[in-house]
């Protein structure tokens, strides 16, 4: 335990980038180059991305822009849907969902159905005097700790190294090659695209790519790229109008920069040459080590504010791939758990940066014409899940890009909520992309979710209550204020029940039992986010001493909102009918949003209500695709079960080598690529961010009325450690534990305050007292839901969860004070 503890330490200074430590925790490595895309690194600065696929004989470096998509300024708001919409919730109330849904389809659904994210170009490289059959002693690998990509081969008695990087600092690509022998480096560089595209060189060393717009569902393509890549070296340097070719060099150094047209979703003016031009020349003014460091610092600026240590098993030392696939038999490998906590910040850092876009469901990474789904903003679960690791890793700079397009819905919202629905404040639906749409796409089925801007709201109240900033609070006060004035207007009496219920909307992405269409009024997760969003509202008003007539209308709209449901299998219901089919496995449970990532399940308040979400959670099983797998992961933490949490991570940790359909069907279990991309399949980055935060919550929860310390550790995890996680009342917490027990926390707190412990070991320390009451940190406090209805039959069926004894303490913190606790 001594040993630990020394080892233990609280990073309120972050590591430097470079400090030796075991790399099986951050490091992926491969003994083979990249065949595909699913197998390549990713890199990215928020702005560029890059796929190096660490080829011998031939190189691959694929690369995306993130403002690079289809399409230009424009809405999806249907102008016949608010004739319609009387008649569609007739129907509905009527028992005639069907009936309802073809009129939705007609009226509501009418397309375009979102622009997509496209894919920039490819450089690739040629390398003469290299023969596959002659490398050896190849390795491949990516450093997490400073965004680093290496590749390093033999080949007739020459060693070749290859440094790629997304800096950080200065908004390029960087390259290094090197050659151990001088003169011994040559090799031919050009551009390639999918997308028609005018290549050309310019000044005998700089390759040029103008990729032109691209148009769809009759929406004009009005983004174009450019793409400049220059290149230096101590070798002869030849160009040919369209490639550069290198002949007898030792070392090479490439800068590559890209750039589009695009402002923001109404303005096109940027001038993408001037961009890329600014950019280069700020690049250049560094020697490339310089550079280098530059980039390793920013980024373990923030990769460092976090980091778990688990013990590693007997295939540690194995090859990222092989560990994979091996994982799952031989799960004592506890390093590949952190391995994947860590590369899931490693791609929130690399594909969501401040002034940039947010990660989309690819992150940042595309190398298809027609992404699947279109790599749009799903904003019915997937765009959420991609942030739910950025306050509690400490990761909330990261945030700004997804505050930002919440900002651009309020506005495009405003005028879909007035044109389809005549309603006050502003909606967006289950998908939106770089135009910020907000209309319904795809079909009833789908789109006609009017609840996705408001869930995003929950993400600006939640930074609020991890910081406790109210000058964040205040900035987005109206985008909070109106996502919930807008369901004031939207709800209506259910004439039935005598609820407040939303209608039209679906439980995404089925309905009912005996019901053919998810179309339906006031489903379970309806009426969490409605609580969500009107709650936080209100409480932003009190806390802002604003609008007083609007906090009347919200404490009315909440108390008419219809309360939870227990059925008759114990299940929590999905829909205000009980009609849940136990043996249904669907991945979503969208219903249990409540518990994870909102607070109106708890154990202690309503332990009813949890049981019957833990019954939910049996009948809907252990296996899903990636992403729900990463819900699942959270939803577990949450039921404070740690061991059902690690077996939800090992079906996630199951090896999936492509996407093709022969291969799925071989592995109808693998749901992680080579590369350690999230499989759906295919492949969509959420399920890489989900299981991040659903390891975070496992080793800290702060959304029940206390910071609660190593809550859901599985039996496996006995000795570990976490510097750095983030509570809500701006406490930075770290842990460190052995043989299953907690044996040290460090708190620091960053603006003061009551903070509130609960353990299931006593604790001690300086000024702890035992707690009585209700926390005083309103930062802290659970949800104040109504009493849920309880079926007696179904109550008495629901699984009797775990809900462990637990100790609770009190401290008066200072801002700026570290605590240590120590278990007694």
């Amino acid at each position: 335990m001594k040993k630990l503890l020394l080892f233990f330490f609280c990073t309120a200074v972050p590591l430097v980038a470079f400090a030796k430590t075991d790399i099986t925790d951050h490091t992926m490595w491969y003994d083979s180059p990249a065949h595909i895309w699913l197998e390549a690194l990713p890199l990215g600065n928020g702005h560029m991305g890059a796929m190096v696929y660490g080829g011998t004989e031939t190189e691959e470096i694929q690369l995306n822009d993130e403002t690079f998509w289809s399409g230009g300024p424009h809405s999806n708001n249907s102008t016949r849907a608010l004739a319609s919409l009387a008649e569609v919730r007739r129907l509905i109330f009527e028992g005639k969902e069907e009936d309802a849904a073809k009129i939705v389809n007609r009226d509501f659904v009418v397309g375009p159905h979102g622009m997509r994210f496209l894919p920039m170009g490819s450089l690739k490289f040629e390398f003469d005097g290299v023969e596959a059959s002659k490398v050896s002693n190849y390795h491949r690998s990516l450093d997490l700790h400073n965004a680093i990509s290496t590749t390093q081969y033999t080949c007739n008695g020459v060693k070749y190294t290859r440094e790629v990087f997304a800096s950080m600092t200065d908004d390029v690509i960087a390259m290094r090659i090197t050659a151990s022998h001088k003169g011994a480096l040559s090799f031919r560089m050009r551009y390639d695209s999918q997308l028609p595209a005018d290549i050309s060189t310019e000044g005998g060393n700089a390759l040029l790519a103008h990729v032109k717009p691209v148009s769809q569902e009759g929406i004009e393509g009005k983004v174009f790229a450019e793409c400049r890549v220059e290149v230096t070296s101590d070798g002869t340097t030849v160009t040919d109008g369209k490639q550069v070719t290198i002949h007898n060099a030792t070392t090479a150094t490439l800068i590559i920069a890209s750039a589009t047209n695009y402002v923001n979703f109404c303005d096109l003016s940027a001038n993408p040459t001037a961009l890329i031009a600014q950019s280069i020349s700020k690049a250049k003014a560094y020697t490339y080590k310089a550079l280098k460091v530059r980039h390793m610092k920013a980024f373990a600026k923030q990769f460092n504010t976090t980091k778990l240590r688990l013990t590693g098993g007997q295939n540690s030392k194995l090859p990222t791939n092989v560990r994979l696939d091996r994982f799952y038999d031989n799960p004592d490998d506890l390093g590949m758990v952190a391995l994947l906590f860590n590369y899931g910040r490693y791609l929130l850092i690399s594909s969501s940066q401040p002034g940039g876009q947010p990660a989309n469901l690819q992150g940042l990474w595309n190398n298809k014409l027609n992404a699947p789904w279109d790599s749009k903003y799903t904003i019915n679960i997937n765009t959420e899940m991609n942030y739910w690791p950025a306050e509690v890793t400490n990761l909330s700079d990261t945030h700004q890009p997804l505050f930002d397009m919440i900002a651009d819905l309020a506005v495009t919202g405003k005028e879909t909520a007035r044109t389809m629905y005549g309603c006050r404040g502003w909606v967006a639906h289950h998908n939106t992309d770089l135009w910020r749409i907000a209309g319904p796409v795809d079909g009833a089925a789908w789109g006609e979710f009017p609840n996705g801007g408001a869930w995003l709201t929950t993400h600006i109240w939640q930074h609020y209550l991890y910081t406790g900033d109210k000058q964040f609070l205040e900035k987005y006060y109206e985008v909070i204020r109106d996502a919930a004035v807008f369901y004031l207007d939207y709800m209506q009496l259910h004439p039935q029940y005598g609820w407040l219920v939303c209608v039209p909307s679906v439980s995404p992405e089925q309905g009912p039992r005996g019901k053919r269409t998810p179309i339906t009024a006031g489903c379970t997760m309806d009426n969490q986010i409605v609580f969500d969003a009107i709650s936080n509202a209100l409480n932003a008003a009190l806390i802002l001493n604003k609008d007083e007539d609007l906090q009347t209308d919200f404490r009315r709209a909440l108390s008419q909102l219809p309360p939870m449901q227990v059925g008759r299998y114990g299940q929590l219901q999905e829909w205000l009918q009980d009609a849940d089919d136990p043996h249904n496995e669907h991945r979503h449970i969208s219903h249990l949003y409540g518990l994870y990532p909102s607070n109106q399940i708890s154990p202690f308040s309503h332990p009813e209500l949890f049981r019957a979400a833990a019954t939910t959670l049996k009948h809907r099983g252990d296996q899903a695709t990636g992403w729900s797998l990463g819900w699942k992961t959270n939803f577990w933490a949450r039921m404070l079960d740690g061991n059902h949490a690690f077996a939800i991570i090992k079906n996630m940790l199951r090896l999936l080598p492509d996407e093709n359909k022969s291969t799925t069907s071989q592995y109808p279990d693998g749901r992680t690529f080579p590369n350690l991309f999230d499989a759906h399949p295919p492949f969509q980055i959420d399920g890489n961010f989900g299981v991040t935060a659903g390891i975070a919550e496992m080793l800290l929860q702060s959304h029940d009325g206390a910071v609660h310390l190593l809550p859901a550790l599985p039996d496996d995890w006995s000795e570990g450690s976490i510097s750095g996680l983030r509570a809500r009342g701006g406490f930075e917490v770290c842990l460190a534990w052995n043989n299953g027990k907690l044996g040290k926390a460090t708190v620091k707190s960053t603006i003061g305050g009551t903070l509130r412990l609960r353990s299931s070991v006593p604790l001690k320390g300086n000024g702890l007292k035992a707690a009585e009451g209700k926390c005083p940190n309103p930062l802290f406090a659970p949800a104040d839901i109504q009493q849920p209805i309880i079926n007696k039959e179904g109550g008495s069926r629901s699984i009797k969860a775990f809900i462990p004894k637990v100790y609770e303490y009190d401290i008066t913190t200072k801002a700026g004070k570290t605590y240590t606790f120590t278990s007694i």
